[in-house]
């Protein structure tokens, strides 16, 4: 058994900590580290069986049993725990992003380079059914030469004023999953991208600087383009879609369903809204990612999304955030 440590007992945290206990085979989670552990979190992972809690992060690093880490903490601490795991021997999951800070980000893979741990980066859309049969279609050709990615991204309703403003920026929080998808589909760099952004959904978003709607077009070092559309809030339900265009034709994927029954009428035509939220779409792909994790420690093998991944879709974002502020193209270089 591979024996695991949490790092941050927050959403994504015990979404991880119950797919690991209850669906991940071959490891275990043995600790769960909070630095805002509350009486709700301590019970929440005594009811999982956790045999260590405690909130002193710390204890992760040095505890000799712990063979790898799960990095699911706020995103201003990655790049240290990053480093702080990569020291001590442990290999690392975490969470996007990688980090906000390029310098820190680059340091943390040198570390993890020199000690010969594994890295991988939480970019949990690489995992879903329908993303990844758009992307096996492009790389076997179904679709000729491809030239054209698409990419919409809504959530259906906008986090709390207080998670938005810790967020970092719409491109940091909500697109870096975009940005990672549209490498992955692509099969390429983004060389430059031009960036629209605006607030559309609620003006208090703008009073700390950040933008609820975008609209970010790329331009692929193979010579693709591609559109990624953005927004806070879509009533109808989580809107996630893929496509890329080719010489030959179109892969495309519409929303995950409850069921695809349609009910026709006189009075007209419905059928199931689209699932709710990442927690219901993704639900297997959350497994899956961590699957991939555990076999590359017993394979020996790269991580199917590595640090230098995580780092690449930063960067795109920084590029993003400059050109929605600034007006302009910018390539990615410059950020």
């Amino acid at each position: 058994m591979i024996n695991l440590a949490l790092i941050g007992a927050g959403r994504i945290g015990k979404l991880h900590a119950a797919n690991i206990v209850h669906r991940v085979r071959e490891a275990s989670l043995t600790v769960v580290a909070d630095a805002f552990l509350n009486e709700e979190m301590e019970r929440w992972a005594r009811n999982l069986g956790i045999p260590k809690i405690t909130t002193n992060v710390e204890e992760v690093f040095t505890e000799a049993s712990v063979d790898a880490v799960l990095i699911c903490s706020p995103s201003p601490t990655h790049e240290d725990y990053i480093i702080k795991a990569a020291r001590h021997g442990k290999h690392i999951f975490c969470e996007k992003p990688i980090g906000s800070d390029i310098a820190k980000i680059r340091q943390a893979l040198q570390v993890v380079e020199e000690s010969k741990v594994k890295l991988q980066v939480g970019f949990v859309r690489r995992f879903d059914h329908n993303h990844k049969r758009v992307h096996d279609a492009v790389r076997k050709g179904e679709i000729g030469e491809p030239y054209l990615v698409k990419i919409t991204s809504r959530d259906p309703q906008l986090p709390s004023m207080e998670y938005l403003k810790s967020s970092g920026g719409i491109f940091f929080d909500m697109t870096i999953h975009d940005f990672d998808m549209a490498r992955y589909l692509a099969g390429s760099d983004v060389e430059e991208v031009f960036a629209y952004a605006t607030v559309c959904i609620d003006p208090a978003i703008g009073e700390f600087g950040d933008f609820d709607t975008a609209i970010t077009t790329m331009r692929f070092k193979n010579g693709m383009l591609g559109v990624i559309d953005n927004c806070r809030q879509a009533p109808y339900g989580y809107d996630q879609r893929t496509e890329v265009h080719g010489s030959k034709g179109c892969v495309m994927v519409e929303n995950d369903r409850p069921n695809t029954a349609m009910v026709c009428t006189a009075s007209g035509t419905y059928g199931e809204k689209f699932l709710w939220f990442f927690t219901e779409r993704y639900r297997e792909a959350f497994v899956a990612e961590l699957q991939a994790f555990i076999e590359s420690l017993k394979n020996d093998t790269e991580p199917p999304v590595t640090g230098l991944d995580g780092l690449k879709a930063v960067l795109i974002a920084q590029a993003a955030d400059a050109s929605a502020r600034e007006g302009r193209p910018v390539k990615v270089a410059e950020a």
